[in-house]
């Protein structure tokens, strides 16, 4: 028997399974690790932190699955979006990582807005106009850092740092590479105009690979700390957003993914780079065929865990009595309101908001509370609101790409019948819920047999997917989201002018007892 491994590196966890080669799934293990905010808008990890994590998740599953790391044949490697990390010429880290979620970049980004040059990067490089991209990252730290910025002999994102300390092969593939802000959609390759501008030379960066790239062998104390052979395969793999959509829908372009984990995302395959003219969506390539085309939101689950500890702290004690999930409690409770929560409107921009408003700086509001509003309401105004905003991301993708012929949609937010249900009534479709959870891994797996000449067709990855539990609209709900999306919209456009105020009268008063 012969194996491979799925690796998926989060941004507070990495995960992995092992696989047979006939696609069944032996065994999974996470590890999570820290998420470093000591300072406003920082978002940082220890690179050391997370290769000890995928070492112990690799020697873990193997161990889990009860066969020898020998006959394990291939890893394939999916990864956040929009990591940097500075390396000196030893290759050794001159920082930790600084993740997508790190908005210190955002004052730079405005005032590249404003002198039209971010709209030109976007333009060429389909990244949108928002600090997490690193391009923006790389500018800020020649200002605020650069003592680190004139010591970096090398630029990477996490993915290619593990790859490296794993085989010694310092290599990046186009799918990592397109969300950098620094590689020409078009060529597939970095472009010199914006490496001069972010002050860095094609030296600094690693070369360019396909997804599909190989490298043989890892170093010997990595091959024993972790059982594997040493003569293993390193297949580069992608970004996580291109292998969750992959494995979901395959390659096909008539499907829309949606996934509602702790943040969320609207994505798409399309067989050509499809821009926005107002650059509210990303346009990554994924190989010469296939880009990613969609939006990323900030706002997801995450929103709903803060419900459910501001509002219901007392409730998670009632379910730990009950010995039930305190998440279905809660539901439970949702389900009490009605669709529209009595004209109760939540914006979810807890932490800030990337698609649709891409603005650091956005601020969450309950509107239309009275007396005769609960918590229940509120909780259920919180799910509609977190669903409402990622129907917004997929109104403006809708305005460059085909009309889905199906929607499918995965995460926790979804595990729940009544977050389900919410997703058709608002889309007013059918929603397929796959029972897999772990896609990206999936998709991972499935890009190493298509790398080894086991597979030859995205589309065969739909085998593997399981049988699908779809949820139809309602008519009588999707009515009162037809209703009040509009007040919803409006309200958003017009918040969106004090964002930056109340944000800034955060900033000043935050220390305060």
């Amino acid at each position: 028997m012969q194996y491979l491994i799925g690796i998926d590196v989060g941004t507070t966890n990495t995960k992995a399974i092992l696989y047979n080669l006939a696609g069944s799934a032996l065994a999974k293990a996470s590890q999570s690790y820290l998420l470093y905010q000591e300072e406003p808008e920082m978002a940082e990890e220890d690179p050391e932190e997370i290769f000890q994590a995928t070492l112990r998740v690799i020697k873990t599953v193997i161990l889990r699955a009860q066969v020898s790391g020998q006959d394990v044949v291939a890893l394939c490697w999916s990864a956040q979006q929009h990591s940097l990390l500075a390396l000196d010429y030893n290759y050794q880290p001159l920082s930790r990582v600084i993740t997508w979620a790190d908005n210190r970049a955002a004052s730079l980004v405005q005032q590249l807005q404003k002198k039209g040059q971010a709209l030109k990067i976007y333009q060429r490089t389909g990244l949108p106009i928002h600090p997490m991209g690193p391009i923006y990252k790389l500018l800020w730290l020649q200002q605020s850092q650069p003592h680190i910025f004139q010591q970096a002999a090398y630029w990477v994102g996490i993915k290619e740092y593990l790859i490296w300390r794993y085989t010694g092969q310092l290599q990046e593939e186009q799918s990592m590479a397109a969300s950098t802000g620094l590689m020409d959609l078009k060529s597939l390759s970095w472009c010199p105009q914006l490496l001069d501008l972010a002050g860095i030379t094609t030296a600094q960066l690693p070369p360019l690979v396909p997804i599909t790239a190989q490298i043989k062998g890892i170093k010997n104390k990595y091959a024993d700390l972790t059982g594997l052979n040493s003569q293993v395969i390193t297949v580069m793999g992608a970004t996580d957003g291109a292998l969750s959509t992959l494995g979901l829908s395959g390659n096909q372009a008539d499907t829309l993914t949606i996934n509602i984990g702790t943040s969320a995302a609207v994505r798409t395959v399309t067989s050509q780079p499809k821009l926005d003219q107002q650059a509210r969506l990303f346009c990554y390539p994924i190989n010469q065929s296939h880009y990613l085309v969609g939006g990323p939101l900030n706002n997801g689950g995450i929103v709903f865990n803060w419900a459910k500890d501001a509002l219901f702290g007392e409730q998670q004690t009632t379910a730990s009595l009950l010995k039930t999930n305190d998440y279905e409690l809660l539901n439970q409770i949702a389900a009490t309101s009605p669709a529209g929560a009595h004209g109760l409107l939540f914006h979810p921009y807890l932490g800030g908001e990337r698609a649709p408003l891409w603005d650091a700086n956005a601020r969450g509001s309950f509107y239309g509370l009275n007396r005769n509003h609960t918590r229940a309401d509120m909780l259920r105004a919180v799910m509609e609101g977190i669903v409402f905003n990622i129907y917004d991301v997929a109104t403006s993708l809708k305005h460059i790409v085909e009309s889905p012929q199906q929607i499918l949609a995965t995460g926790g937010f979804v595990q729940s019948a009544l977050g389900a249900q919410i997703l058709a009534d608002v889309f007013q479709t059918k929603i397929s819920i796959p029972p897999i959870r772990e896609s990206g891994c999936l998709a991972a797996m499935f890009l190493a047999k298509i790398s080894l000449g086991l597979e030859s067709d995205w589309q065969h990855l739909n085998r593997y997917r399981g049988e699908v539990t779809s949820f139809q609209p309602q008519l009588t709900s999707s009515q009162h989201y037809q209703e009040l999306l509009p007040i919803y919209m409006r309200l958003r456009q017009q918040l969106t002018t004090e964002y930056a105020n109340i944000s800034a009268y955060q900033r000043k008063y935050q220390n305060e007892p």
